[in-house]
């Protein structure tokens, strides 16, 4: 089965919006950037869309050095150089704990101010890895890619009264030519020299929901994904399925308009 990679997307701030790219090195925790920085509240525990809708409207660029947030338009964008060498804060993720290195009051006050919650930003540091897999991933909720094909979201959006956008689902590769949630029965991509194993369907939450242009939250699109898109996990674990979470085997750039091969076994067909 051959397809094209469409979009791609990383999101340096978790919960903040997503940076679309041409080109996208692939490292093993992700895009490279992904979800290095995180926002956590005076316990440690992690700032999400789920709890403050209002992050979708925060726009961040990373480029390894300084990250530049801009709140379309709201405030005066945030311009921060990157701290490596701060004190290490623990970050309360759901089911585990990991760190992350303060970076500073200036940028801690400028969320603050904008979010009306008190809060600190932090970079990822030291190593997580993945529940199941064997990967590593920075502070995205579970696994390094997301994988999403096309024609799944153009299925969900004839079922719907109003077409929702791919941002909705945060997708890090969307790709087209597998058909309709033909990623639900792929076992591995190949995209130029990166392999990519998908592990575990996607189990979908409340931020999907929410207008990743207004921050504002409706019913859509789960109340319709769970018309169809319901199901049991490995796990036992009842959820709303849409999209693949991805482990990187092998690493290296890819770009959108690349050829992707995918196969349900573990060698290229």
């Amino acid at each position: 089965m051959r397809a094209v990679v469409r979009e791609l997307t990383v999101y340096p701030l978790k919960s903040g919006g997503g940076t679309g790219l041409t080109t996208a090195e692939v490292t093993p925790t992700g895009i490279r950037y992904d979800r290095e920085f995180i926002l956590i509240r005076p316990d440690g525990a992690r700032l999400s869309q789920r709890e403050v809708p209002r992050m979708a409207r925060l726009r961040p660029s990373y480029d390894g050095q300084k990250l530049v947030v801009d709140a379309l338009n709201a405030v005066t964008p945030l311009v921060h150089e990157a701290r490596s060498d701060g004190p290490l804060r623990e970050v309360r993720l759901p089911r585990t704990t990991c760190q992350g290195v303060d970076q500073g009051d200036e940028a801690a006050d400028w969320f603050g101010a904008l979010l009306d919650v008190e809060c600190r930003l932090v970079r990822f540091a030291g190593r997580r890895e993945t529940s199941r897999g064997g990967g590593t991933v920075a502070y995205a909720d579970g696994y390094p890619l997301l994988v999403i094909s096309a024609e799944s979201l153009a299925d969900l959006n004839g079922r719907l009264d109003e077409p929702l956008p791919m941002d909705r689902f945060r997708p890090s590769i969307v790709v087209e030519g597998l058909g309709p949630f033909g990623e639900d029965s792929v076992r591995r991509l190949w995209i130029g020299p990166v392999e990519i194993e998908l592990v575990r369907a996607c189990d979908r939450c409340v931020i999907t929901t929410t207008d990743q242009e207004t921050g504002l939250r409706g019913r859509e699109p789960l109340r319709t994904l769970a018309t169809y898109r319901t199901a049991r996990d490995e796990d036992g674990s009842r959820g709303v399925f849409f999209g693949q979470n991805g482990i990187p085997r092998t690493c290296g750039t890819i770009r959108v308009g690349d050829t992707v091969r995918a196969s349900p076994s573990s060698t290229p067909s």
